[in-house]
């Protein structure tokens, strides 16, 4: 067994894993599994730069990471950000304060490369499984994009595109600085066919309706699989794996489209980071289900985090 930490910097939020690997077995033991949302995409999409109050949640989040590391003693450690940095144009000021504080200096990832890490810990597992028919499209729903891979025991093709459930939001549902409660249809319309055009690239270098296993990742997804569950509060035991069919993950996204702030939070699974972005992942989701004609979506709650331990390991 190898020990090893990986920390995927998104859009939306931040996730450490601790875990020991061993590569010979295909086993993966996790250690330490966290996640704070600390919003560090907040306005690039309007502005193109980090906002200093992001950034500083951002490092709170990484000194936290780096007490838990040095107590579990990791060998090597992996940080990998993804669309949000990549985006911003003062990204050196956020490599610089996680290299101070990490020891590491981050790794702003290409889309592609985000793809294959998502792949890699989603399907690890999947191997084997007679129930689930391959290829297999791996779709991770983040803050500021989102990832489309499509590949049986290995990546076939994969391609990002700058849809994701922050960079929506913001884009399509927020009016006078406040996320309009519950969205106009205009707003809906508009974001919806901004999703359609995302797709219609994606599908210019990746054969998605080709897949014969949808399998849905990052917060978005599990989310709505919690509230499809009915579950009390967030289980990720009871999440990972589970199958959420095509009507549920459209009843819900409509409730979630005519709900208001207050309705969302009151979900017993719903993390307040994501209150004011859900509707805008969920439709996401939805508009793929549409497009690829899929009938249920596996949720996975391993994924890129996996993916880069493995790459560690």
């Amino acid at each position: 067994m190898t020990r090893v930490a990986a920390v995927d910097c998104g859009t939306n939020s931040i996730r450490l894993l601790v875990a020991d690997c061993d590569p010979a077995t295909g086993e993966l033991v996790d250690l330490d599994r966290r996640m704070t949302i600390v919003r560090l995409g907040q306005g690039v999409d309007r502005t193109g730069r980090l906002a200093p109050e992001a950034l500083e949640r951002t490092f709170a989040a990484c000194r936290e990471y780096a007490a838990v590391i040095k107590e579990h003693g990791a060998e090597r450690l992996r940080f990998v950000a993804t669309s949000a940095s990549r985006d911003a144009e003062n990204r050196d000021e956020f490599v610089r304060g996680v290299l101070d504080i990490l020891g590491v200096e981050p790794e702003v990832i290409t889309g592609d490369r985000e793809a294959e890490f998502s792949f890699t810990g989603a399907t690890k597992e999947l191997t084997g499984r007679d129930d689930l028919a391959r290829p297999y499209l791996v779709v991770d729903i983040g803050g500021g994009s989102t990832e489309f891979v499509v590949g049986d025991d290995g990546v076939r093709a994969a391609r990002s595109v700058d849809v994701g459930c922050v960079r929506m939001t913001e884009r399509h549902l927020v009016q006078d600085g406040a996320v309009t409660d519950p969205p106009t249809e205009a707003q809906v319309a508009a974001m919806r066919a901004d999703i359609e055009a995302a797709l219609d690239l994606a599908e210019r270098s990746v054969p998605l309706r080709e897949a014969h296993t949808l399998v849905g990742l990052a917060g978005s997804v599990t989310t709505l699989s919690a509230i499809a569950l009915d579950l009390p509060a967030y289980d990720s035991t009871a999440i990972h794996h589970s199958r959420i069919s095509y009507d549920s993950v459209r009843e819900i996204t409509h409730r979630l489209l005519r709900s208001t702030h207050a309705e969302r939070a009151a979900i017993p699974s719903m993390h307040p980071g994501r209150v004011d972005v859900i509707a805008a992942g969920a439709l996401v989701l939805l508009s793929i289900m549409e497009r690829i004609g899929a009938e249920e979506v596996v949720v996975s709650e391993h994924d890129i985090l996996d993916g880069i331990a493995w790459s560690v390991a």
